[in-house]
């Protein structure tokens, strides 16, 4: 957590702050001798960032003052570095209402002086320790600031999309807490299912010389590791791809390069936060559900991971935002391109293995689910220009959709991978021999979900807003 949001203050300075500011702040960042924080939220606003109250007048000397309450600030307060560079939106005297008037500024605890050494210390104050389920591990708390001298990043009334860097960049390490409960979890219950014994095998004894047989033989133990592992997995793979496409962005060769794979992870973004973090709350309930009772005492551990992975659903944009910023953003407002960018590459895939006799099993339901996304989503921007309401009606249902086709895509790259190297003879038979089973199952008893969330879509947005709100409790 700690280094993780210093590594977003780094990417938002090195990417909009000035020359002075980056020779100022950066060094002791990407030391470590400093941290970072973001400091967006506030208790009236929650999401929504359009309505928050922190302002910054400007003082003489071209700084500003920075006066508001900031809440859910991880890393906010602590003594594990000389100082906390706090990156803060706020408004300006005058600035337009909504998103389009914020402004983003540098305040750091300590004064910093001109030769680099710590000053005195800034106006910034921890309000209180916020004591949230699951999240120990790092000190989150309210963050007052009280005419606290400031520097703004980037141009006035544009901080929003200033702090979007900071943004994707913690939303991509809350997709790996997610990946983490799913791999976490896995590996507890994977250890615990092949030492517990519980009732026979119902096909006849596995391991008649014990009393019982193990329950990883048992199918309903099976589906639930089996579940794990593939989320695990795939989601690794997952997160490997938007490493890749972050490393093109900041290092292709060519601006169209840099340009297409700015756009791939735009759109893969809030998948991979939203799908990886819900997926890993799933894993770790059935680590839990693997332990049976035993799964509720705190020594095993495994409960540990269902409070511990829980927020990472909610923070850095809930799955409903992010699931809102996939569908209405990304897809519907760039008018389905930056999807089709993404589904070309599915598609070449497609054609790439559809005479591969041992991908059929994967290649023929990755082709048609591939076209599927793209006619689900005309279907649903032509009802979103009768009821703009429609876009979050389908919203959260298209992420999970788009979650599992994307993964579907990954799971069939590991499989052609997989079965190169055993027809190449690797030494590691076992370990692709798994890949490619695996695959199977994610095929066979995962993707198909993707059919209620069809369906789910389908019945629109009537059943949700028939019922007065005053009715509710009836």
């Amino acid at each position: 957590m700690y280094p993780g949001l210093s590594h977003g203050a780094v990417r938002t300075l090195e990417h909009h702050g000035s020359d002075e500011q980056k020779d100022t702040y950066l060094p002791n960042l990407v030391s470590g001798v400093w941290t970072g924080t973001m400091c967006l939220t506030e208790s009236h606003a929650g999401s929504d960032l359009g309505i928050i109250r922190s302002k910054a007048e400007p003082n003489a000397d071209g700084s500003y003052a920075i006066s508001g309450e900031k809440i859910f600030i991880s890393a906010g307060e602590h003594d594990m570095a000389e100082n906390i560079i706090h990156i803060v939106l706020a408004r300006l005297p005058g600035a337009p209402k909504g998103t389009k008037g914020i402004s983003l500024f540098i305040v750091p605890k300590f004064h910093v002086n001109a030769d680099g050494t710590i000053g005195e210390r800034n106006a910034v104050r921890c309000g209180s320790i916020e004591h949230k389920m699951g999240i120990h591990g790092n000190a989150t708390c309210v963050i007052n600031f009280d005419q606290a001298k400031g520097y703004l990043i980037g141009p006035e009334n544009r901080g929003l999309n200033c702090m979007f860097t900071f943004m994707n960049t913690a939303r991509i390490g809350t997709a790996v807490q997610g990946l983490a409960a799913s791999e976490s979890s896995f590996q507890g219950a994977l250890t615990y299912a092949k030492e517990r014994l519980a009732m026979r095998s119902l096909s006849g004894p596995k391991a008649p010389e014990k009393d019982a047989d193990p329950i990883i033989v048992h199918p309903a133990v099976r589906n639930m590791l089996l579940t794990q592992k593939a989320f695990a997995e795939g989601g690794r793979a997952l997160v490997y791809l938007l490493a890749q496409y972050a490393d093109i962005v900041e290092k292709g060769e060519t601006e169209e390069e840099r340009k297409f794979a700015d756009n791939i992870l735009s759109l893969l973004t809030p998948i991979a936060k939203a799908f990886l973090t819900e997926t890993g709350s799933e894993s770790a309930k059935h680590g839990v559900q693997v332990f049976g009772g035993h799964g509720f005492i705190s020594e095993h551990g495994m409960e540990q991971i269902v409070r511990d992975t829980r927020i990472a659903c909610l923070y850095e944009g809930t799955t409903e935002i992010q699931a809102l910023d996939l569908l209405g953003r990304k897809v519907l407002q760039t008018q389905g391109a930056m999807l089709k960018d993404f589904t070309k590459m599915v598609h070449k895939f497609v054609e790439a293995n559809k005479d591969n006799a041992a991908m059929k099993e994967f290649v023929e339901p990755l082709a048609a689910l591939n076209k599927e996304w793209g006619d689900l989503t005309m279907q649903i921007g032509m009802r979103a220009m009768q009821n703009p309401d429609e876009v979050g009606a389908a919203a959260v249902d298209y992420l999970y959709f788009s979650g599992y086709i994307t993964l579907a895509y990954l799971w069939a790259r590991m499989a052609l991978v997989a079965q190169e190297k055993l027809a190449e003879g690797t030494s590691e038979v076992d370990f692709y021999n798994a890949k490619v089973t695996t695959a199977r199952f994610y095929f066979k008893k995962i993707l198909p979900r993707v059919r209620s969330h069809v369906d789910v879509i389908a019945g629109g947005l009537d059943p949700l807003m028939s019922l007065d709100a005053e009715h509710f409790a009836f």
